[in-house]
């Protein structure tokens, strides 16, 4: 017969530790979805050491990424590693790529990323089914406070992608942009509002030029 393990008992210390580590994390959660939902948020912040931890480990994986040459299934993995959730095996990236942050990130199925692309994401990105992202296209959620004694302080709004979209390259996508279904936006554009379904739009800041 086994005899049983006997458990040390739970000591004041130790529910404080429990009760410290589960404030920590609700503070953690708060400063995040503050930061996603669009409230400023500063470095100085109590709580910001959440968001620069995970800042710190996209930087990391980014660079690992980035260095040198891997096989499709590898890029696939790290990618997932960037974002924190599974991603479609359908999705195709072509490194280097480029994130802040990495966790707001959605792609979707037949999705395409090419070289150089730079996804600055606090604020929510997602990218539709059957999209292509031309190289060195820049999708950027995040914003600073136009005050010059607060410039560090940052505010952060999604961009969301439909399905079938086309992005040109070296176009930039700014904060609190969507882009509708099957629009195609061109090489170079700067889009700082809202694209319909259909649309082609070009230039800077991006106009309509035409319809699909």
């Amino acid at each position: 017969m086994t005899s049983a393990t006997i458990s040390e008992p739970i000591t004041e210390s130790d529910t404080d530790a429990i009760i410290g580590g589960a404030k920590a994390d609700l503070e953690a959660a708060a400063i995040l979805a503050r930061d996603r939902g669009g409230e400023p948020v500063s470095q100085h912040d109590p709580d910001y050491a959440a968001i620069d931890a995970i800042i710190t480990r996209t930087k990391r994986l980014c660079a690992e990424l980035n260095a040198g040459y891997h096989e499709p299934e590898e890029v696939h993995a790290l990618f997932e590693g960037i974002v924190g959730h599974p991603v479609d095996p359908s999705f195709r990236l072509n490194p280097p790529f480029y994130t802040d942050f990495g966790r707001n990130i959605t792609v979707g199925r037949g999705s395409f990323v090419n070289w150089g692309c730079t996804l600055m994401d606090r604020g929510g990105i997602t990218i539709g089914d059957g999209t292509f992202i031309g190289p060195n296209v820049q999708l950027i959620t995040i914003n600073h406070l136009r005050d010059p004694q607060q410039r560090a302080t940052t505010v952060s709004k999604p961009i969301v992608i439909g399905d079938r979209v086309w992005i040109g390259a070296g176009a930039t996508v700014l904060q609190g942009v969507t882009i509708g279904d099957g629009a195609i936006v061109g090489a170079a554009a700067v889009v700082t509002h809202d694209v319909a379904p259909g649309a082609i739009v070009a230039g800077n800041p991006a106009r309509v030029i035409g319809h699909v």
